[in-house]
């Protein structure tokens, strides 16, 4: 009598196993919508299955600072944020904008044998540039004040993409050096390079959020915000920027300038 045996699992099965349980209880607190649930998955089956425990932290450490940050109550001396879009649970584009660099050079650095270094350091530099704009942008609007525009030094309102205040920045640099120290400690890559690509990629998205993303006005609340439509319903006009140039595409930017500054440095 024949007997049935099983295939080992693959790092890609663990890895999608573990994604499953991190998505999963990511939903259920409420910090990433369905849709975003859904791309957290498919991003964390590509990171864990490529890199197992290294590459599996260093996404993990950049997930649950930046969700912890933002549940940290803002004080009654901040100032009012302008609405843009980018509060409570991430959506899919969001994850994906923020995630999808890493996940392909961390399939690179799994499959291609050659200038596997480079790729697991630009996989550690796309997440340090994401991990660099999240905190800047969470330290900023709650312990900043009112951040000024990057070229001009004119006031912005608080919350505005391409506004920079002295904490914030301080925050996006402790941010890239939290996951550089992170990658070497975890053998993934070097230090230097990897802090570097985090915050050149979030001066990056900085310049971008000041110059070139779509701004808008609510025609009925005549507030600036960045979605269309606005939060209470109303279509807004673009009064700044590239129509298709949105946030999620910003941090897309971001990271991919942060990959590629660590895949060069390394």
């Amino acid at each position: 009598m024949s007997t049935l045996t099983l295939a080992p699992l693959t790092s890609y099965d663990w890895g999608a196993l573990l994604a499953l349980l991190v998505a999963f209880s990511a939903w259920r607190m409420r910090w990433l919508k369905p849709d975003g649930a859904l791309a957290a998955f498919a991003i964390g089956t590509a990171v864990f299955g490529s890199g197992s425990w290294p590459y599996a932290l260093l996404l993990l450490l950049f997930f649950a600072t930046g969700t912890l940050l933002g549940k940290v109550p803002r004080t009654p001396r901040a100032p009012a944020l302008v609405d843009v879009g980018k509060s409570g649970a991430r959506d899919g584009a969001q994850v994906l904008a923020n995630g999808s660099v890493a996940a392909v050079c961390a399939l690179a650095a799994h499959g291609l044998m050659h200038a596997q270094g480079a790729w697991q350091a630009a996989f550690a530099g796309a997440l340090a540039a994401a991990t660099a704009d999240t905190w800047a942008t969470e330290i900023g609007t709650r312990w900043g004040g009112t951040p000024r525009h990057p070229l001009t030094l004119r006031l912005l309102p608080a919350g505005i993409s391409g506004g920079m205040t002295l904490a914030g920045t301080l925050g996006g640099i402790a941010g890239a050096a939290a996951i550089a120290l992170a990658a070497q400690r975890l053998g993934v890559a070097a230090f230097a390079g990897v802090a570097l690509a985090g915050i050149g990629g979030t001066l990056l998205d900085t310049l971008l959020g000041a110059t070139l993303q779509a701004q808008r006005r609510c025609a009925q609340c005549r507030e600036l915000c960045e979605t269309d439509p606005h939060r209470c319903g109303a279509q807004t006009t673009l009064v700044r920027g590239l129509p298709a140039l949105d946030n999620d595409a910003v941090n897309f930017a971001a990271t991919l300038c942060g990959a590629a500054v660590a895949f060069v440095l390394a």
